[in-house]
């Protein structure tokens, strides 16, 4: 299935913005400046390790804190920035077009989808991530999930990966409005902690040196928590699996979710029996 590549084409979204507060070249990180954090994922380290292809990088718990829980939690740019690894094939061959990648990053499936022929558009906040999606052969636009898109309510598949389940701290929004991107039929792959928590946090991208951007919700969500996410907002569970990491393949179903009947939707995508939420009592920040 070819799509006119004018179709996802944006006047105010086809090349990257000017980046401030940034290196000029991976060999000179001291230029990043230590004080006036940027914007989260623009102006921030992030940027940086993505143009160096490496860590170490981290988002800082900044709130609830809760004795004995981590206040780091490790970023793993080296596999972002590096080929597809099995796990990622795993998710890659169950991939229908058009593909529509909610936080990309770099581009490495975005690329890998082009790579197989398979039509396929990433989105992200990051200046440099749009870039560096673009040099490795992949289509990008700058831009939220949130803001409008290209081919709204056509699309195939919807990866939501390394994470990012977590952007605009509130699971349950953002699995709506991905209900609203894809088509009728349509399916969402979606990565899930490894541990079964449900979070809902505030955080900033931080390096080792303790350079950092501006604060920004979160969430970190296990499969029990994701489930009752996609449960609550018209998903169907068809598929779990691990490959390394968790995985969840939910799909949109033909009826209208107001037309399902209450007891269906409280059955679809149940967790196995015995399984629980560890829903956290932090405040949900819609983006």
């Amino acid at each position: 299935m070819e799509i006119p590549t004018a179709e996802w084409n944006d006047p105010d979204a086809a090349a990257p913005q000017p980046q401030t507060g940034i290196p000029l070249s991976p060999d000179s990180p001291d230029l990043v400046p230590p004080v006036e954090p940027g914007e989260p994922w623009t102006d921030d380290p992030y940027a940086q390790a993505l143009r160096t292809g490496r860590g170490p990088l981290y988002l800082r718990r900044v709130e609830p804190h809760a004795y004995g829980v981590a206040e780091l939690i490790a970023l793993d740019v080296e596999r972002w920035c590096a080929a597809p690894d099995a796990a990622d094939t795993s998710v890659l061959r169950r991939c229908a077009g058009p593909v529509l990648d909610v936080g990309c990053g770099p581009g490495r499936l975005v690329a890998a989808l082009a790579a197989r022929g398979v039509p396929a558009l990433g989105v992200d906040v990051s200046p440099a991530a749009v870039a560096l999606t673009r040099r490795h052969g992949g289509a990008a636009l700058r831009r939220s999930v949130f803001d409008r898109l290209p081919r709204e309510g056509r699309w195939g598949t919807i990866l939501l990966m390394d994470g990012n389940v977590g952007i605009g701290g509130d699971p349950v929004a953002l699995l709506a409005r991905l209900r609203d991107l894809v088509r009728p039929g349509g399916r969402l792959l979606a990565e899930a902690a490894d541990d079964d928590v449900d979070q809902r946090l505030t955080v900033r991208v931080e390096d080792a040196h303790g350079r950092h951007g501006r604060p920004f919700p979160w969430a970190r969500v296990g499969a029990t928590g994701l489930l009752h996410a996609a449960d609550s907002t018209g998903w169907i569970l068809t598929g779990r699996w691990s490959a390394d990491r968790t995985f969840v393949e939910l799909h949109r179903a033909d009826t209208g979710f107001d037309e399902l009947p209450v007891p269906q939707l409280r059955a679809i995508g149940r967790s196995a029996p015995g399984q629980r939420s560890t829903r956290g009592d932090a405040t949900r920040t819609r983006p």
